[in-house]
């Protein structure tokens, strides 16, 4: 099977938990996820299966929306509740309402990050986590992340619930932890839920047992996301059965001699009338070759990534 499944992964569950897991419901090796939450967070986690596995790496780049709970005063370790109390704020010296959003607000667009110490970053060929439970600090280098939207749900001190829109390798309870820092009073993670993937959402997402129903009944592949979906904003055309084995092989193909699927076209001008950089491409049986981009002044298009597979089974 190849598509991407949108999986609610519980607490106690770390990401590769659920990539194991899925190997045996869904009977099949190549499964990769997109990104790591903690053992504790909850949430999206899009996983790829088969041909898939090669937008692991577009999915991990995109946005990623959280809901999280800070609590004020507390500091740890970890930088989130499980870890081990480094200090504690009495609830005299917690900040007011309007000091929050002010700080909070100040967190908002490009800012520099520093990865925690309990984190599967790679330092000198080290994962940091194992450092940090050998007792072992080091420094790390400050990384760009960017947060495009954090608003406050509400207040009820000692804890704040927000929601926050963030690029890719950002650290949440490291975000946690700055606003504590910057507040004067410290601060720690206690809650963590990712509730969207670019297009992936929570509301969509199955756990791991509802999955296991599915395959039980048959009806696994009703939940597995089609590849061409993710490139749903590329205008989409057809080779016909003389191009069909170019194409399969991943050799380039004419323009002039593809047909435009109408039926997936919506919302891009008439083919006719435009001459587009990156198109889907499917053969002449409508199965997903990949995606093709254009060869200046040629009027051809070679691959730039290929799903094709040969399996009429697959998706």
């Amino acid at each position: 099977m190849n598509g991407i499944l949108n999986v609610y992964k519980e607490a106690g569950w770390t990401s590769n938990d659920v990539v194991s897991k899925l190997k045996g419901i869904a009977g099949q090796r190549k499964i990769g996820h997109t990104g790591t939450l903690d053992p504790d967070a909850e949430g999206v986690l899009p996983v790829c299966l088969g041909k898939a596995t090669k937008l692991c790496g577009y999915l991990t780049d995109e946005r990623k929306t959280y809901e999280a709970v800070l609590l004020l005063g507390v500091t740890t370790d970890t930088q989130d509740a499980s870890g081990t109390v480094l200090s504690r704020s009495g609830r005299e010296n917690l900040p007011d309402e309007r000091t929050i959003w002010t700080v909070m607000e100040g967190f908002l667009g490009k800012q520099m990050q520093i990865p925690p110490m309990y984190s599967a970053r790679k330092v000198g060929g080290q994962r940091l986590y194992d450092l940090a439970r050998q007792g072992v600090t080091v420094e790390r280098e400050a990384r760009p992340v960017c947060f495009y939207e954090i608003a406050i749900q509400s207040v009820d001190l000692p804890r704040v619930r927000f929601s926050v829109t963030c690029s890719r390798g950002t650290y949440i309870r490291t975000l946690c932890n700055d606003i504590g820092s910057r507040l004067g009073c410290g601060g720690c993670m206690e809650y963590l839920l990712r509730t969207q993937v670019g297009p992936f959402s929570l509301s969509d997402a199955l756990k791991i047992a509802q999955l296991q129903e599915l395959r039980d009944t048959g009806r696994l592949a009703d939940a597995i996301l089609p590849i061409d979906r993710m490139y749903a904003d590329l205008p989409a055309f057809r080779t016909d059965t003389r191009q069909d084995a170019a194409a399969h092989n991943g050799n380039a193909v004419t323009r002039k001699d593809l047909t435009a699927d109408e039926k997936n076209m919506a919302g891009h001008p008439s083919p006719d009338h435009c001459c587009p950089e990156r198109i889907r491409l499917y053969d002449s049986e409508n199965r997903f070759v990949g995606i093709f981009a254009a060869i200046s002044g040629t009027g051809q298009f070679r691959p730039e990534q290929m799903y094709y597979d040969p399996d009429p089974t697959g998706m």
